[in-house]
């Protein structure tokens, strides 16, 4: 047959904001007249419909009315697709403030198009047509501080002791201009009433019997108490403070210098005057998490929504796609999970996903990281999978790094973490500081720190490195987790931070832990604005 008629039977369903199969093509394209079939074959579509199936092109044949010479005319104001030619769905702007799901519109389950009865293992390649640009020198996509392959630690006491030096050294530079620093033994040394200054670890934050707080910092040399009064203006800022942060601390010493009072307090933090870089084009990015292929529980509908919309004109400026942790459901990872699982065997989830994966159009660049449940360690940093899960995850040459890790998509960076230590930050701080609700505050606080775990020895568990992969060394103009399953964003200092909610529904577990989770969104990120549309599939 021509290659002329199927590409045009390709481009005219696609101006119309559709996707095809190859079959369907290859069987309007054999009729005698092609353009009276697509006419019909669109006529009687279902209003619901986003990709024109063989079945869909058989019920015409089938009626044996395929083969007339009066093309129909098409209604443009058909349900499902908009006279523009666009799919009904359509984009959500959303502010540069902080956004959650229930402060943000999003579009409702029944206008999305899709094919909810879709096999996983149904392979959609890159749509022709579609208007997603494909050129290289256009397209960039760079890797910082991926650690895969480049662990040392041997968990020996050296080992920590080395990380917690690094973390020091490397934060502690972006205060030390700030103030006059002095190591801890210095300061026990000068006479008391001095003004003094120092840089270090938080050892222990503890309130008086007056109602004060006594904050202990740690350097290479030494510790040193110093008093924050409750009358202080900056006192409230205690209760945003972990054990092994590092911040900086001015004051005047007592009498005896046995202690110093406190005078102000400075965290690494992200500069005010942080300006973010933006792309040079109009190009997005689609950032996801927590997908948990295998569990009761996953949105496999609300997947196959998400991945038929990849592919209609409304998406084609989608060119990447980031996955911060969680691809499956794992096994073990909570009591009685097994009861909850719809894929036992570990590996066969991985299959399964890959699966998944190949719904999303070829032409996408992907990029993911292991979150808890996934088949690696759970120490952080978490390198990438090994070369076993990678094979079986090999669905358009993804790239797979560790968690975390910065990647750069056109000069905009993107700090991709899975976000294991929000829950920490959440139950140490107070609520309206960082909650599960606006999990993008709990991020503002990671960022103010300048560190993405930074209390050793609670829920989160660190491995020791030769240096410390978890200090957030550059700003970046993203930060995207995911972890505990709620949609927010907002800005901090100029910074996009965004939690991408995950494609799981409520399972016992969460249930029995009050978790509510926002399942089956997209937020879709503007590389050229850093403005966010959510896109809700479920």
């Amino acid at each position: 047959m021509p290659l002329e008629v199927t590409a045009r039977i390709v481009s005219e369903l696609t101006s119309r904001g559709y996707n095809v199969e190859r079959e369907a093509v290859t069987k309007l394209a054999a009729v005698a007249n092609p353009d009276a079939a697509l006419e019909r074959v669109v006529e009687d579509l279902p209003e619901d419909t986003l990709v024109v199936r063989t079945e869909h092109v058989d019920a015409i044949l089938s009626n044996g009315d395929a083969h007339t010479t009066g093309a129909a005319q098409r209604n443009d104001d058909q349900p499902g697709v908009d006279s523009d030619g666009a799919g009904a769905m359509r984009s959500v702007g959303a502010t540069d403030g902080d956004s959650t799901p229930s402060g943000s519109t999003a579009n409702t389950p029944s206008t999305v198009g899709g094919s909810a009865d879709q096999s996983p293992g149904e392979t959609k390649g890159s749509k022709p047509g579609s208007g997603r640009s494909t050129d290289p020198d256009l397209r960039s996509l760079e890797i910082a501080n991926d650690m895969t392959g480049e662990s040392t630690g041997t968990g020996e006491y050296e080992d920590f002791v080395a990380v917690f030096r690094d973390r020091l050294e490397r934060l502690g530079s972006k205060l030390r201009g700030r103030v006059n620093h002095r190591p801890a033994t210095a300061i026990q040394d000068m006479p008391g009433g001095e003004e003094v200054a120092m840089v270090g670890l938080v050892n222990d934050v503890r309130s008086t019997a007056s109602g004060h707080w006594l904050v202990e910092l740690e350097d290479a040399t030494g510790t040193f108490p110093w008093l924050v009064m409750k009358d202080r203006e900056y006192a409230d800022l205690v209760e945003e403070l972990l054990c092994d942060e590092v911040l900086a601390m001015e004051g005047t010493l007592s009498g005896d210098s046995g202690i110093a009072f406190v005078d102000s307090m400075f965290f690494p933090d992200v500069p005010r005057t942080h300006e973010p870089s933006t792309a040079d084009r109009h190009v997005q990015a689609a950032l996801i998490s927590d997908v948990h292929v295998g569990s009761q529980e996953f949105m496999h509908d609300a997947w196959n929504r998400f991945t038929d919309w990849l592919h209609t004109p409304e998406a084609q400026h989608v060119e990447y796609l980031l996955i911060a942790g969680d691809m499956v459901e794992g096994v073990g990872v909570y009591p009685n999970q097994d009861e909850e699982l719809d894929v036992v065997d570990i590996y066969e989830q991985y299959e399964v996903f890959n699966e998944y994966l190949k719904q999303v159009p070829g032409n996408i660049e992907m990029v993911m990281i292991p979150g808890n449940h996934d088949a690696v360690r759970l120490a952080e940093p978490q390198p990438g999978f090994d070369d076993d899960l990678r094979e079986i995850m090999s669905a358009h040459d993804a790239r797979i790094v560790s968690n975390p890790s910065m990647v750069t998509l056109e000069g905009v960076s993107v700090l991709m973490y899975h976000g294991v230590s929000l829950d920490e930050v959440i139950a140490e701080l107070p609520e309206e500081k960082a909650s599960y609700d606006e999990p993008h505050k709990a991020m503002y606080q990671l960022l103010k720190k300048r560190h993405v775990a930074p209390q050793f020895g609670g829920h989160t568990r660190l491995a020791p490195e030769e240096k410390d992969y978890l200090i957030i060394d550059e700003v970046p103009d993203i930060f995207h987790t995911g972890h505990v399953h709620k949609l927010g964003f907002g800005k901090y200092h100029n910074v996009l931070a965004m939690n991408s909610g995950c494609w799981q529904a409520q399972t016992d577990f969460q249930k029995s832990v009050n978790i509510n989770p926002d399942s089956g969104y997209a937020p879709i990120v503007d590389l050229d604005t850093l403005d966010v549309t959510v896109q809700k599939f479920s």
